[in-house]
Parts: C-alpha cells; sequence; structure tokens
C-alpha cells in the first residue's frame, strides 16, 4: 500500500515539475487573436434604436411599428457590393470548376502511382495533377495517402476514382500555383485533352455574336455545406441520445453565381436597355457600380466564398479563422441605416431628399419619373453621395438591398427585442431595404420594408455584407460617454 502511495506522489510530482503553470487553474491557451476590420468594412458600434415606423404610414401596410430593440456590434461593408468585387468571386469559381475537372482528369488518365520524378508530370494533363497525391518514398498505402491529403486541404474537392461511384474518395485541394491560361494563343502549351475540359466551359465560336467570347455560365456553380444549427439546437437531446447524428444537419448547396444580366431586359419589357444587359456587369465602365441580377441565393453563396476566401489565407498564415461573412438582418440593417440618429426618416436624418442648397442626396425617382433629376437614370458608383454618420454610403436609393431575414407582415410583434431575426427556411419572401434608382421617396426611408422571392433577381436589388465583432463589445453607449 505504501508502494502504491509513494508511486502515486512520484507520478504526481514529475506532472507537475513538467508544466509551466505551477498546479495553478491558469486557462488553455489558444492562438493569438488580434481584431482586425475588414477590408472595405466600417464598425457599427452595437446599441438600443427604436425600429419602426416613427412617422405616419402613408401606405397603411402596418408592418413596422416601433420598438425597441438592442443589436451586438458587426462590420458593415460601407458601400454595396460592386460589379468588381463580385466578378472576383465568379472568376474564382470559374477557375475553380476548371482546375477540379482538370485535376480529376489527370488521376482518372494517369492513375493513382505517379510519383514525384514521373514524366507524366511535366507536361500535358500532367501539369494539373494533384501535387498531394504524388507519392513519395514515404507513402506506404492508400489509406494514409488519402488522410494526408485531406488533411491538406484548405479548399476542397471530393474525387472518387471509379467512374461507376463505388472508389475510395480523395479529397484534393485546388493547385492554383499552375498557370491557367483561357487565351487562344496560349492553347498551344497546353495538349488537347486540356484543351477540350477549358473548351467545355466555353461556347462555340458559331455560338459568340459580334466576336464576343460566350462562357457557359450555368457551369459557374459554387459548391459548400451549412451545419443547420437551429435545428441542431432543437434537437441537441436527441442529438446527446444518438438518435441524429451531426451529418444529419448538413445541408449542402450548389449555386449557379453569375449574375441574370437579362433582368434589364425582363424587368421593364417596353423599354430600351439593351446596352445595360450587354455591358453593366462585363465592362469595366460599371466596375465601381453595384451588382444587380443577383437573387438571394447568390448573395448567401457570396457571403460564403468570402468567409472561405479569408480563411484559407489565415490558415496560411497559421492566424485563427474570422467570424462568418452574411446579410444583414433586418434589424442590423436598419439600425446600420439610421446611423446613429434615432427616429429620422432617411440615413441623412432630415425629412427631405433635398440637401439646403437644393441637391438630391440619394438616387432614386423624383419628380414623378424626372429620372436624371438626381444626377442619375439608373444605378452610380456605389461610393457616391454623402454617407451617414457610419460612414455607409447609398443606404438609401441606388439600389435595394439583401437582408438575411424573411419577411413576415407581424414579425415586430413576436421578435426578441435584442439581436431580433426571422428566417423561415420555409418562406420564400426575403427582406429587400432601402429603395432604389427606380423608386419612389417612400422606399428610401429607413423603416420601410419591402420584399422579394429569394429565387427572383433584379435590375434594382444588391446587397452588401456583416461580420460580427468578435471580443469586448464595442457600443454606441460607450462610444458617446
Amino acid at each position: 500500500m505504501k508502494k502504491i502511495t509513494f508511486l502515486t506522489f512520484a507520478l504526481a510530482l514529475i506532472i507537475s515539475c513538467g508544466n509551466k503553470d505551477k498546479g495553478e487553474l491558469v486557462g488553455a491557451k489558444g492562438k493569438r487573436w488580434h481584431p482586425e476590420k475588414p477590408y472595405g468594412m466600417t464598425l457599427i458600434p452595437g446599441g438600443a434604436f427604436t425600429m419602426g415606423k416613427s412617422d405616419d404610414d402613408v401606405a397603411d401596410l402596418k408592418d413596422a411599428p416601433t420598438k425597441t430593440v438592442t443589436v451586438k456590434s458587426y462590420y458593415m461593408d460601407e458601400t454595396e457590393i460592386t460589379n468588381s468585387e463580385y466578378r472576383q468571386f465568379v472568376n474564382w469559381v470559374r477557375d475553380s470548376v476548371v482546375r477540379r475537372n482538370l485535376a480529376i482528369r489527370a488521376v482518372a488518365e494517369l492513375g493513382l502511382d505517379i510519383t514525384e520524378d514521373s514524366e507524366e508530370l511535366e507536361n500535358g494533363i500532367g501539369l494539373f495533377y494533384p501535387k498531394s497525391l504524388i507519392k513519395n518514398e514515404d507513402d506506404s498505402d492508400e489509406d494514409e495517402f488519402s488522410y494526408a491529403a485531406y488533411k491538406a486541404s484548405g479548399e476542397s474537392t471530393v474525387y472518387t476514382y471509379d467512374d461507376d461511384g463505388q472508389g475510395p474518395e480523395y479529397f484534393v485541394p485546388l493547385d492554383w500555383e499552375v498557370e491557367l491560361s483561357y487565351n487562344e494563343d496560349d492553347f498551344d502549351n497546353y495538349d488537347r485533352v486540356v484543351v477540350g475540359i477549358i473548351e467545355d466551359m466555353i461556347y462555340p465560336k458559331k455560338e459568340w455574336y459580334n466576336g464576343k467570347k460566350a462562357w457557359k455560365v450555368n457551369k459557374f456553380e459554387f459548391e459548400y455545406t451549412e451545419m443547420d444549427m437551429k435545428s441542431v439546437a432543437k434537437y441537441s437531446k436527441e442529438i446527446a441520445d444518438g438518435d441524429f447524428s451531426r451529418s444529419d444537419f448538413i445541408i449542402k448547396y450548389a449555386v449557379p453565381i453569375y449574375p441574370d444580366t437579362m433582368v434589364w431586359m425582363r424587368d421593364f419589357e417596353y423599354s430600351d436597355n439593351l446596352s445595360m444587359q450587354n455591358s453593366y456587369f462585363s465592362h469595366e465602365a460599371f466596375g465601381n457600380y453595384p451588382v444587380v441580377g443577383i437573387t438571394w441565393e447568390q448573395a448567401d453563396a457570396f457571403c460564403q466564398w468570402r468567409t472561405l476566401y479569408k480563411n484559407i489565407y489565415q490558415k496560411s498564415k497559421k492566424r485563427q479563422n474570422v467570424s462568418i461573412f452574411r446579410l444583414p438582418s433586418e434589424a442590423e440593417w436598419e439600425y446600420a441605416a439610421r446611423g446613429g440618429i434615432d427616429g429620422a426618416a432617411f440615413p441623412w436624418g432630415g425629412p427631405y431628399a433635398k440637401n439646403d442648397r437644393g441637391c438630391f442626396l440619394a438616387n432614386f425617382k423624383p419628380l414623378r419619373g424626372n429620372y436624371i433629376a438626381d444626377q442619375a437614370l439608373y444605378t452610380v458608383e456605389a461610393d457616391a453621395y454623402e454617407p451617414n454618420d457610419y460612414n455607409l454610403y447609398n443606404m438609401a436609393g441606388n439600389v435595394s438591398e439583401w437582408v438575411g431575414s424573411s419577411y413576415e407582415p407581424a414579425s415586430y410583434d413576436y421578435t426578441a427585442s435584442f439581436n431580433p431575426d426571422v428566417n423561415d427556411p420555409d418562406n420564400p419572401l426575403k427582406v429587400v431595404r432601402g429603395g432604389s434608382w427606380k423608386d419612389v421617396q417612400y422606399f428610401l426611408q429607413v423603416s420601410t420594408r419591402d420584399y422579394e422571392d429569394k429565387t427572383i433577381p433584379r435590375s434594382y436589388i444588391g446587397f452588401r455584407t456583416v461580420q460580427d465583432y468578435l471580443g469586448a463589445d464595442a457600443t454606441a453607449n460607450a462610444a458617446t460617454n
């Protein structure tokens, strides 16, 4: 008995001496975290405000009664997401699809026994063989080898070796280092297989017009997964009892992400908007203009990609992941639009849409259809006009904006008074806020609610994103004290 006690004491002494905490409760230390303001965003300090219509409900909709609510701190894009920013997303998805297809074909052509000194890697389809699948002397079997590939993958695609889908799955990180060109003058550097995969993304020349290359944009799909956290919370006890697994609540999406440029023709059937349809998204003249023709689902996919894209960089620098980018809730949007001015009708505070010099303060439909009275016929640059007191541009006018909330006429009556949000997956109607270049002044008011089906793109609806502020809350009250 004494021997056992002695051994136990000796073991405890060794463990204690091996730690630097001297046996004290010092907490588990993770990676260092330094709050960093995302590029192009501004911090919206959390606080309380009066949400809803503080003046007459002209339309008599009775869907925005006044209610005091509190929201947490978050970052918000200073401008609507622009064509240039959305094109970065589109190009990334296009390149991802092509590189994934090239990697799949390379493995199908060359097999799984490629080593570092294989001549097949020097040209042709071998240039796009996934580096994580190249064997070296330390690889002993396929199971360890595929697991190593999985661990190495930051942005990954799933490759199934057998054509019938019965083979093992390999998680293959996309290789961005190999140069990939869509210029026909560079096709001589590729073999027939590579050129064929690239050309599969492009319509044949006989279907081009005006000599303009036409992409098969329906192939530009962004694939991602998302955890249905509300359902996980609802069934947490059943999950703990083993009735469900986490995988039962993972939702997979494949979203075509190219904007619908035909909205310029479809939204206004008896109006000549052909030049906007042809050029608005693709021409650099409109690079700093807000992207339109985007469904709510595409806006949500953009948020998922932006989070992934940033966290790939964070991982490369061995930093902690950032908080997710997402669409703002309806309360967050209205709070930010008010710019700290409670009870005002517009983001600039006053009850009028003109300043003291008689100039319009936003891009909308003034004077019963004299569109250019505000110096614009369609949209304007995303940073046009003066920002509100939170440095947010065009929170009224230019384009309406998707928010994350579902539209329920009576939602103000039953939502919580802190961080209120209604997001019913069975309700296809999503809230849009802020009014647009084609709307009358009523829709520019910060309290006016509007909605659209989440699958319907419009030439007058865009979006901006938000990101939760992590750490000690920065509140508007603290900022003013």
